[in-house]
């Protein structure tokens, strides 16, 4: 006797899959609220190096279960984000992060939406990179502008460490892609 269809079976394992990347968004957003206060050298501090993680995971989730349930993960991070980053962060830093994650995030979602039907790594590829600039310039004028902080030489190492950290995880988006194919 069968307790669960097919059908209930695979939103079951959906839900799962879906709660899975809501924690790892919330691991991601907790371990780049605190390492960021971590410098790695004068120009960058750890954080720039967890933080495009969060652009994976919601472009897997878009890729896999689309945008709507990749927005779920992003506002579920947003509020994660605004709930560690006054508790641990100097309030101007907590606005400016979570401002510029929202902002970047659902940038990122509807660019990899926009391009889903190109080459496999296109979409997360351009949407990653637009979105990983969009959450640096927003975020280290937000948090430095008119305070006495190189901020744009900041953010010029923040977003290049980005922008390799998003070329480096095409491959394990490679990775579930071809693992969803076999």
């Amino acid at each position: 006797m069968k307790f669960f269809s097919s059908k209930s079976n695979r939103l079951f394992q959906d839900s799962y899959y879906l709660a899975v990347a809501m924690m790892a968004m919330t691991g991601v957003i907790a371990c780049s609220n605190h390492l960021v206060k971590i410098p790695l050298n004068k120009w960058v501090t750890w954080g720039a190096i967890t933080y495009p993680f969060s652009f994976f995971i919601t472009e897997t989730v878009n890729r896999f279960y689309g945008p709507k349930n990749a927005r779920r993960i992003a506002y579920s991070g947003f509020l994660t984000a605004i709930i560690l980053g006054y508790i641990f962060l100097d309030a101007r830093i907590a606005r400016a992060s979570s401002v510029a994650f929202l902002a970047s995030q659902l940038l990122d979602i509807a660019i990899f939406n926009r391009l889903r039907r190109g080459a496999w790594w296109l979409a997360p590829l351009s949407a990653s990179i637009l979105a990983s600039l969009v959450d640096t310039l927003v975020f280290f004028y937000l948090a430095f502008y008119g305070h006495n902080t190189d901020w744009l030489k900041l953010g010029l190492g923040d977003l290049a460490i980005k922008l390799i950290m998003d070329v480096l995880l095409l491959m394990p988006f490679r990775w579930f892609l071809f693992s969803s194919e076999n």
